[in-house]
């Protein structure tokens, strides 16, 4: 599994929030395997737009999409509970 490279805005949300570490070994357990249990990949509403994200700690996910069937780009990382 390919990752895209994070956008600069997305970076500095993480510095600013003390995520990069956490972020980081999330990335590589989604690099491994998309069904590791601490990733909680979900399907997001609506379905058909095809939106996905996964766990970067308990408060805070990222979302992704899929550019091809082996790439993915983050596209934000958000509080969860906002």
């Amino acid at each position: 599994m390919e990752i895209l490279t994070i956008h600069p805005e997305i970076e500095d949300y993480l510095k600013e929030r003390n995520l990069e570490k956490k972020f980081s070994k999330q990335i590589r357990l989604l690099k491994s395997s998309l069904r590791h249990p601490s990733l909680e990949v979900e399907l997001l509403e609506p379905k058909h737009l095809k939106f996905f994200s996964f766990r970067v700690d308990r408060r805070y996910r990222a979302v992704f999409i899929f550019r091809n069937s082996n790439t993915i780009e983050v596209i934000d990382v958000n509080n969860h509970y906002q």
